[in-house]
């Protein structure tokens, strides 16, 4: 977080504030009890245009679905952005609550994750089961 802030806002001194991050900590407890599928939490997104571009794209995934790097890139307009797209998804600051895991290969691998492909499976497990249960009362996982 430090290295991130260093280059996105310059020097700058981290103060816990248990307060402002409460509803950050309900709603990640809730997303991973399976009971939220849409962060709605205020977010100060630093990064380039294009990254902020493909930020905002990401938030439009559904919950429980994926999308491949280049259908992001289409979505953002440029179909030649894909490797780009790749980058800003690894730039990205606050994973799960902006769903960079649900980027997913154009053959339907598990490709690229900050937090490592074992997290991003599981992220994707997490979901489809909730999906599963909502449709079938059970899980498929």
């Amino acid at each position: 977080m430090n290295k991130w802030l260093k280059l996105q806002v310059g020097a700058v001194e981290l103060r816990p504030d248990e307060e402002k991050l409460a509803e950050a900590k309900h709603q990640l407890t809730a997303y991973f009890a399976g009971e939220l599928r849409e962060f709605k939490l205020p977010l100060d997104m630093r990064g380039t245009p294009f990254q902020r571009q493909v930020w905002e794209a990401l938030r439009t995934i559904p919950y429980g679905e994926s999308a491949s790097y280049k259908e992001m890139a289409l979505a953002v307009g440029n179909r030649q952005a894909v490797r780009a797209v790749g980058g800003a998804n690894n730039r990205n600051p606050v994973p799960v609550i902006v769903p960079c895991h649900r980027v997913i290969g154009a053959a339907g691998a598990l490709v690229g994750y900050a937090g490592g492909l074992a997290v991003k499976s599981r992220l994707l497990e997490l979901e489809a089961g909730q999906s599963a249960q909502d449709q079938t009362g059970i899980y498929l996982f």
